[in-house]
């Protein structure tokens, strides 16, 4: 079945970095999409960025712009978020979730980027605090 597990995140200081891994498994072949998430405390969940198996093409929220750098390693089965300049604000939970589907459907279109994931990690806690 697939499996995400999210590792990598801890604590770091405003202004860090911190890189963070979704290692999946239970699919190989075909196309798919990994979006990262995050959700603080008392807020919904937002998505913050995706990337296509098709091509590696990605999307970012705007709160992720510029700062944030999805990619992934095909060979490892594996998706990061490489995130610099940390603020206070992205204290939160992080997931990464899935999409399995046909060429399009997995792409990370502006319109559904951060919609339709089917499978879903555990979580992982990023804390930003002096």
């Amino acid at each position: 079945q697939v499996q995400l597990v999210e590792s990598g995140g801890g604590l770091v200081q405003p202004g860090g970095s911190l890189r963070l891994s979704c290692a999946a498994s239970g699919f190989t072949l075909g196309y798919y999409r990994i979006g990262w998430f995050r959700q603080a405390p008392g807020k919904e969940r937002e998505g913050v960025s995706c990337i296509s198996s098709r091509d590696d093409t990605t999307y970012y929220a705007d709160s992720a712009k510029g700062r944030f750098t999805i990619s992934r390693d095909g060979a490892k089965n594996t998706v990061y978020l490489e995130m610099n300049s940390l603020k206070l604000e992205d204290t939160a939970v992080y997931y990464c979730a899935a999409r399995l589907g046909d060429e399009t459907s997995t792409v990370c279109s502006r319109y559904y980027w951060d919609r339709y994931y089917m499978y879903w990690g555990q979580g992982i806690q990023v804390t930003v605090s002096s």
